[in-house]
């Protein structure tokens, strides 16, 4: 009997400890986690180290947080700037836990401690922004007030067809613009300093804020686009006028070329219309010298075949043009 009793025991024993080890006295800690381990509502330990632990079944709860970087990322929202104008802020921010055990007792999970950020990250940028001009948050240097320079191309195509070094690059009318005193650099780390500032002790630590983007408002944009469209309709312009120039210098080279060619045409042909007229003098000349009545009948003949034709009525012959009509020898 005692026997039997002593095996029943060693039943409910074992029995026990099976179920103690089904339920998990153990719990395991990855790297880039930490823990907290939770009793009747009141923290009793935390675990930083990565590792295989021990909890009391049933009775102890685990709470577990990564200690990576986190992000967070706020929704865009429309700012009022300094002077007024509105401009979409999107800004981003860096996060991680590095007291599970504050963390635990102020936010418990990681959607309340992101919305806690919410509220904080979203008040300092509105109220950073407006406290500062729309170039403070657009820019991050001076550098657009830079002088720029008007450069030369050189192209060979230019030089060939324009007979020049090249085409001017023209760019727009520089317009000085407000120079900046913070920039959008001094505006994150302001605004990180507020956040750290205004962020109660949770257990979390705000690495930086950055702005993501930032754009114009509607009107906004709409201004600075017909900006840019008018500067770019100058330079349009200027390169108008500059083809303009190039077309009437290559008009009047043209021109001169033309008239030097021609000039020299006419030259050339007086010379030699000079010289046939010479020739045919000789010519003239020799048939004159050869035999000068019949030189004379075949001009008289000729003559009359010319004109004859056009006359439309004839009121006399009787002069010496018409001699050769009534004797050969030219003579009454």
């Amino acid at each position: 009997m005692k026997n039997s009793n002593s095996m029943v025991a060693l039943i409910i024993v074992l029995i026990v400890i099976a179920v103690l080890l089904m339920v998990g006295p153990f719990f395991t800690v990855d790297e880039g986690e930490q823990a907290v381990v939770i009793r009747f509502g009141e923290i009793i330990r935390e675990e930083t180290a990565a590792g295989l632990k021990i909890k009391v079944p049933f009775i102890d709860n685990v709470e577990k947080y990564s200690k990576k970087i986190l992000s967070w990322d706020g929704e865009p929202q429309r700012v009022q700037t300094k002077e007024n104008q509105f401009i979409w802020v999107d800004v981003t921010a860096r996060w991680r836990i590095v007291d599970p055990v504050k963390f635990y007792a102020a936010v418990t999970t990681v959607r309340r401690a992101v919305s806690r950020l919410d509220d904080i990250i979203d008040s300092v940028v509105r109220t950073t922004v407006a406290d500062n001009f729309l170039h403070e948050a657009v820019r991050n240097s001076n550098i657009i007030n830079e002088p720029k320079h008007i450069e030369i191309i050189p192209t060979e195509q230019a030089a060939v067809e324009t007979g020049n070094e090249g085409v001017p690059q023209f760019t727009s009318e520089q317009v000085k613009q407000e120079p900046i005193t913070k920039g959008r650099k001094q505006l994150s780390d302001a605004i990180l300093q507020k956040v750290q500032r205004d962020l109660p002790d949770i257990g979390i630590e705000v690495i930086d804020v950055i702005f993501r983007q930032i754009r114009y408002s509607d009107d906004l944009t709409n201004a600075v686009y017909s900006r840019m469209i008018k500067d770019r309709n100058q330079i349009a312009q200027r390169y108008r006028s500059y083809g303009e120039g190039q077309k009437l210098n290559l008009l009047g080279q043209t021109e001169q070329e033309k008239l030097s060619i021609l000039s020299k045409a006419r030259a050339e042909a007086e010379s030699i219309r000079g010289s046939a007229d010479a020739l045919a003098a000789q010519i003239y000349s020799r048939a004159y010298n050869t035999d000068p009545e019949f030189f004379q009948f075949w001009r008289a003949i000729e003559s009359y075949r010319s004109t004859l034709p056009r006359f439309n009525k004839t009121l006399t012959t009787d002069m010496n043009y018409f001699n050769y009509l009534y004797n050969p020898s030219g003579t009454r």
